[in-house]
């Protein structure tokens, strides 16, 4: 009896064991390479070489390989679309409209005369060959994101471009096709535009309102990360309908959604690891079993087909972004980042072979014969292995010198505290630290659960485990690390008060008190004792809806709020925010103040979408009623008394806010403010104790008199 069945036999068609392989090369290309200096990604593609049928035949391109290969191909234009800076893209889309066309002209140009020069193909051969160098593939985009900066200006250009080029390269690859399947008559071409347009304006307008109607109503991960996969393959499912590839609605996809999934956020988080650890490399995987070395070398007019494809590609993608970069004054790096992201050779350019290759001509002869599908192959993994190395390099580079700015400044070492205790808000609490953070600092998030020493009851301590757990699996999430704290104090506004300044807290985020009784505060006793201990920047909120839902950042700013010491802080926050939402930053002030803020934002905070209104009137906030929708979120720039922007009308806010803002997300913000705390200042004690000590120090000053008398 045989225990065990060694028949092995290659090529392997067992499941188990071609997964188990796929992972392995997952797992030790990159390792074993990196120690050469090769790009991951080109490990990838020489392993798929390797164990492909033209390499040593291990594993067949079967079905599994082109189903999986097609999710990662829609990942990279998905996670493109999600991952760009959309206040850069929109400052930046006519550079990203020149580049498309210049990287879809030129290559096609000289396409067109090399191939019917050199290679003496005909027309319809030469045009659709041609478009295969205009086209081009995101495969080194993963670089960017593993160097963190796949928000630079160079690369929304790149990405913005790679969308215009591969969207006119996949038009002239329908119109080809018509022409053969009998399509071509009457306004064929017209048609398809127009269904591509109005697929794309149904995308842009339906994806945003369904995502956004989704997230609101359901909050559980897994929900989240299937729906958005869900929405990937239903834009590109659309765009296959109209005649176009899936790779262009999967990029819209990412587009539209890219305000609902913030850069920070877990979701982003979960998509990007299984796109990575998985799809993605699968697909470059079946891209390197796709090469046929042998063919290649063995046949001359294959090698020389291939060598005029190369030099065409290559160069015809140089220069464009070469005058992409002279005609707007960009630096060399941009150029170089610009060149590596659009150099290579994948995904429409293989499509543009296939359907060449499978047009039969009236003569028996195909479109585009076995030297063309060959010399296409040894395109794609050049042009990949130039494109990873250019990318490579130019992605180092510019992370050293985003990592080392010229200006050495001293920058204080951001700690935001979040005292948790209801369950219920927690994750709205630690959603917002993530978005206001400083990514470039670490473990800068501190949860606090706060217990009170004469608490008799026993549930109080694991009440506060669990949330200190909750909201450490949030940010774990999204791969920040969060330092939990636990402290036993008389109270919690003294255990928080105390646990700031012992870890030198810079910020405390709190959610909006719930008034429990009709004597009960607005703010409630925890904010205004808060107030009381604590000079530094207090944000008060209230979320009714997911903070990725947020669609616009109302900011209501008092005079004089540029003389605190904490506006500079403050302003760098919300910007951030907006940023990272890719929301719009409506600032509301008075002349003086929005000169201020403007020239601040224009300095620091150029890419943030930001708006400015005047708001002379502080003493009435329903001006603001009619600006704020239910999507909104309304920032309240307030004040502690004393302080330079402090005004009287501030005592009205609670009422104001109550009567006309119930219904709207709220953020109310002390900033930081100079000097010692002084333990008297709250709303229910409005004079304050420094009244009080003024007539202390007299009383003190009139008693020595009387005594040196």
């Amino acid at each position: 009896m045989d225990w065990f069945d060694f028949s092995l036999k290659f090529p392997i068609t067992d499941p188990t064991w071609i997964f188990l392989l796929v992972l392995l090369i997952i797992l030790f290309a990159p390792m074993l390479l990196s120690r050469l200096r090769i790009p991951h990604i080109i490990g990838m593609i020489l392993a798929g070489l390797v164990i492909g049928e033209h390499g040593f035949n291990i594993l067949v391109r079967d079905s599994s390989f082109e189903l999986f290969g097609k999710v990662g191909l829609y990942y990279i234009m998905f996670l493109a679309g999600l991952e760009m800076n959309m206040g850069d893209f929109k400052q930046n889309r006519g550079k990203a409209l020149m580049l498309g066309l210049l990287a879809f002209v030129i290559p096609i140009g000289i396409g067109l005369v090399t191939n019917i020069a050199l290679l003496k193909y005909g027309v319809l051969t030469s045009v659709l060959l041609a478009s295969m160098y205009a086209s081009h593939t995101l495969v080194a985009y993963p670089i960017v994101i593993r160097y963190g900066v796949s928000r630079h200006r160079s690369v929304s250009i790149a990405v913005g471009g790679t969308a215009v080029t591969d969207t006119l390269t996949l038009l002239v690859l329908a119109v080809v096709g018509g022409l053969f399947k009998g399509e071509s008559g009457g306004l064929f071409w017209i048609w398809l535009v127009v269904k591509v347009i109005f697929l794309g304006a149904l995308i842009i307008f339906f994806f945003p309102r369904i995502g956004r109607w989704f997230f609101r109503r359901y909050d559980d991960n897994v929900m989240q990360f299937i729906f958005v996969l869900a929405m990937v393959f239903l834009g590109a499912g659309l765009m296959e309908f109209v005649g176009m590839e899936g790779i262009l609605g999967a990029f819209l996809a990412g587009l539209v959604l890219n305000r609902l999934i913030p850069h920070v956020s877990p979701l982003m988080n979960h998509l990007e690891f299984v796109g990575n650890a998985l799809f993605i490399p699968y697909f470059l995987i079946g891209v390197g079993m796709l090469i046929d070395v042998h063919v290649i070398f063995s046949h001359g007019d294959a090698l020389r087909v291939a060598a005029v494809m190369i030099v065409v590609a290559l160069a015809g993608k140089w220069i464009a972004c070469w005058l992409t970069q002279k005609i707007y004054k960009m630096e060399a790096i941009e150029r170089e980042l610009m060149y590596g992201l659009s150099n290579a050779q994948a995904a429409a350019t293989l499509a543009a072979v296939l359907v060449g290759y499978n047009i039969i001509l009236p003569n028996g002869e195909r479109l585009l014969n076995d030297d063309v599908l060959n010399g296409t192959v040894l395109l794609i993994l050049v042009s990949c292995i130039v494109s990873s190395f250019i990318t490579e390099r130019a992605a180092r580079k510019i992370a050293m010198e985003e990592a080392h700015p010229e200006e050495h400044r001293s920058v204080e070492q951001e700690r935001i505290l979040i005292p948790v205790s209801n369950p219920d808000t927690i994750e709205d609490l630690i959603n917002l630290s993530l978005v206001i953070r400083d990514p470039k600092q670490k473990d800068n998030l501190l949860a606090l659960s706060v217990i009170n020493d004469d608490s008799s009851s026993g549930n109080a301590e694991l009440r506060g485990k669990r949330c200190l757990e909750k909201a450490a699996m949030i940010t774990a999430s999204a791969d920040v690390r969060l330092r939990q704290i636990t402290r036993y104090d008389l109270n919690i506004a003294s255990g928080i008060i105390h646990t700031a300044k012992e870890y030198k807290a810079t910020d405390v985020i709190i959610g909006l008190h719930r008034k429990v009784n009709i004597v009960d505060s607005f703010f409630g006793m925890l904010t205004e004792s808060l107030l009381k201990g604590l000079h530094r920047e207090v944000m008060v909120s209230k979320f009714l809806i997911p903070i990725n839902t947020i669609r616009r950042v109302i900011v209501a700013v008092p005079p004089k709020a540029e003389y605190e010491a904490g506006f500079h802080k403050w302003v760098e926050h919300f910007c951030r925010l907006g940023g990272t939402l890719g929301c719009r930053v409506h600032f509301y002030a008075n002349e003086e103040t929005t000169a201020h803020l403007q020239g601040l934002v224009k300095k620091k905070y150029g890419h943030t979408l930001t708006d400015f209104s005047r708001l002379d009137d502080w003493d009435d906030l329903l001006l603001l009623t009619g600006q704020v929708n239910y999507d909104h979120l309304l920032v309240i720039i307030s004040a502690r008394r004393g302080s330079i922007s402090y005004d009287s009308s501030f005592e009205k806010l609670p009422g104001q806010i109550g009567k006309y803002f119930a219904n709207n997300s709220l953020i109310v913000l002390y900033p930081d403010r100079l000097g010692e705390p002084q333990d008297s200042v709250s709303f229910s004690n409005p004079r304050g104790n420094n009244e009080s000590q003024h007539y202390e120090k007299v009383g003190n000053w009139f008693y020595k008199w009387f005594r040196s008398s």
